[in-house]
């Protein structure tokens, strides 16, 4: 398989309200995390990291631009993988020790990373047998409405437990703009792994429900609206009550 320059592993797209999206497009669709860069007057945040099969700061300047603030919204493998590069981290109580002290299983690279995930391979020497994430301990735990203060923006933790117990998202009410992660997004939901909670997920969803959204960007696929929020989610319970 093809193996591509670090330089050339990212890409990214500036969105509207000052969010950029990075991503590594040589990862298959259903495993690609979208890495959320969040422009502040006064400091930044990242939500998630990626693989970290390729250096984030150095081959992205952006998010070196000025003091940034590396959020996980969960600690699976591929939303922590360059967490380690930042001096400050935040992750959600539940899954600080995951954050750091992370293994192939408890970030589930075992048994998802493979050969499979990728249209293209980062360069040497990574191979997927030995990949791992490096421990990142966070210098900032979060919980359930906890502000993220940008100076000129505030962001809401919304604790999303049932994908992880850890979950999270972020809500900026002033622009209606929800950063999702895993809890929900327009594809496959994944709700039967090692740490899922299906009581956990439903109450999650339907809290996601009740806010007035009017942009979502999640952990994977596209971003899409507030009505395309709603119907997801309300299809979504609908399946469960005629299961």
């Amino acid at each position: 398989m093809k193996r591509i320059a670090a330089q050339d592993w990212y890409r990214t797209k500036r969105l509207a309200d000052g969010v950029t999206l990075i991503f590594e497009p040589f990862i298959k669709a259903f495993y690609r995390c979208n890495i959320w860069h969040i422009r502040g007057r006064d400091r930044d945040v990242l939500v998630d990291s990626g693989m970290g099969v390729v250096s984030l700061r150095q081959w992205v300047p952006l998010v070196t631009e000025k003091n940034l603030l590396a959020v996980a919204s969960h600690t699976h493998f591929d939303h922590i993988g360059c967490h380690h590069e930042f001096a400050e981290r935040a992750v959600h109580q539940a899954e600080v020790q995951l954050l750091s002290a992370p293994t192939r299983a408890n970030t589930l690279a075992d048994p998802y990373v493979s050969l499979e995930i990728f249209e293209a391979l980062p360069p040497e020497p990574f191979a997927s047998n030995a990949y791992a994430v490096r421990p990142a301990a966070p210098t900032q735990i979060l919980n359930d409405h906890d502000i993220i203060d940008l100076g000129d923006r505030r962001l809401e933790v919304i604790h999303t437990p049932g994908h992880s117990p850890g979950g999270i998202a972020l809500w900026e009410a002033a622009t209606q703009t929800l950063f999702a992660g895993d809890i929900v997004y327009d594809g496959p939901l994944v709700e039967d792994l090692y740490h899922s909670n299906a009581q956990d997920y439903a109450q999650s969803m339907k809290r996601l429900l009740e806010l007035p959204v009017r942009c979502v960007h999640a952990g994977h696929f596209p971003s899409y609206s507030g009505e395309r929020h709603r119907q997801i989610i309300r299809q979504w319970l609908k399946d469960k009550e005629q299961t």
